[in-house]
């Protein structure tokens, strides 16, 4: 048996073997011989997603090719490269991404197969990008799937959780490059909160986060990233002729020196505000290339639910502020646009991301989880699937309108079952 464990240390993989070719051919011939195999990209999932009794995969030594297509605007990138190596590459073109996550740290193949995702009332995720990809099926050949050639299929490829192979490669759409300004407020006031003041505020900037602790009815932080072009992106906060931010913005203060989502890490971890202007791939992360994130310290735990429900739903979790706040060190709330994938938690349904990130306390985080979906329900939340839920398995499905579709191309791709976990068999079972 391994004891190789996730980024967080939280979850201790079960497989008796773990690979790390080095080629694509050799990834092929461990796909082939192995009865049973998951795939493995920077470990940073919390829920058991890439778990498996059988052997891992990691991708991660495979080279990190980064081709860019300037005329195309697209750039195909291994499976196991980080956002941050892409986002640099491709800006050296100029061009860019359309959006980040919060880390560049992780890998473009496992952040595209959890549905992983930034911020933006108009920015998809991260695989709404993909255009193409390619994977290591269960007999070891390569099968390339596009958004253009397969769009039968193509929609079931991308946020796919391992259930279809291994993915190698990776097509993304590029856009021209552009800047950003990246702003914080400090101590937002809860009337800013109701439904119709809120879809405002997270819609202030090309990408918004709000980051509250749940002590009380306000919200501690809004990080605004507003493109220097501007433009229909965003609206509500105005600049002065010279470019500088108001110093009061619906009733929250201008923050006067650079701060970090939470108050006792240090800001240089994090990407240049105050306002100043950069490219956006050293705006849009939260956290810079060259620090290591943190220590992995921590669960998470995110619910992604309709946008017209964000108001209500971030009253009914302040409801449960007392339970929430012993065991968590910050929350963070985002939008996402809708997108075409099945199992995208944004599918078909702007949506509005909430976020926790706790303690490393696993009993505590199991306490309080079902109080907190039972607050979420009347919203239809779905979670993602890369991070801890205690969710009913049916209840899970039963979000997904495609989700019979994905059971239907996993057991064409995969009939055996070479993919499969016991992850896979409790929220999509084999049809």
């Amino acid at each position: 048996m391994t004891s190789m464990t996730n980024w967080s240390g939280t979850v201790a993989f079960g497989a008796t073997r773990v690979h790390a070719p080095s080629t694509v051919d050799e990834l092929r011939a461990v796909v082939a011989a192995a009865p049973r195999i998951r795939a493995l990209g920077t470990a940073h999932s919390f829920s058991r997603v890439a778990d498996t009794d059988g052997e891992l995969v990691s991708v991660a030594g495979l080279p990190e090719t980064i081709e860019v297509d300037a005329v195309a605007r697209t750039v195909t990138v291994a499976a196991g490269v980080r956002y941050g190596a892409v986002a640099q590459a491709v800006h050296a073109h100029g061009l860019a991404l359309k959006n980040m996550g919060s880390l560049p740290h992780i890998s473009v193949g496992g952040a595209c197969a959890t549905g992983t995702h930034g911020s933006g009332p108009r920015n998809a995720n991260l695989a709404s990008s993909v255009r193409a990809v390619e994977l290591v099926t269960a007999d070891g050949t390569l099968a390339h799937l596009a958004r253009d050639a397969d769009p039968d299929r193509f929609p079931g490829a991308v946020v796919a959780l391992g259930a279809l192979g291994v993915v190698v490669r990776l097509t993304l759409d590029l856009v021209p490059a552009y800047d950003l300004r990246q702003v914080v407020y400090l101590d937002l006031p809860p009337e800013q909160l109701t439904q119709d003041r809120l879809t405002e505020v997270l819609g202030s900037a090309y990408s918004t986060s709000l980051f509250t602790r749940w002590f009380g009815p306000g919200v501690e932080q809004v990080w605004l990233k507003r493109r220097v072009d501007g433009g229909a992106d965003e609206t509500g906060l105005p600049t002065d002729a010279h470019g500088r931010f108001p110093d009061t913005w619906r009733g929250a203060h201008l923050a006067g020196d650079a701060v970090h989502p939470l108050p006792s890490m240090p800001a240089e971890n994090c990407t240049q505000q105050g306002g100043v202007v950069g490219p956006f791939h050293e705006r849009l992360p939260h956290f810079r290339l060259e620090f290591t994130p943190s220590s992995g310290d921590e669960i998470q735990t995110e619910y992604l639910l309709p946008a017209e429900h964000a108001g209500a739903a971030v009253a009914a979790l302040s409801a449960l502020g007392h339970r929430i706040a012993p065991v968590l060190h910050v929350s963070e709330i985002r939008t996402v646009a809708a997108d075409d994938l099945w199992l995208s938690p944004s599918y078909e349904r702007d949506s509005v991301a909430l976020h926790f990130t706790w303690l490393k306390d696993p009993d505590g985080v199991t306490a309080v989880l079902p109080a907190i979906e039972e607050a979420l329900a009347p919203f239809a939340p779905r979670p993602h699937w890369g991070k801890v839920f205690a969710m009913a398995p049916d209840d899970v499905r039963a979000a997904y309108p495609r989700a019979d579709d994905f059971r239907r191309l996993a057991a064409q791709m995969d009939p055996d079952g070479k993919f499969r976990n016991d992850f896979l068999d409790r929220f999509l079972p084999r049809i």
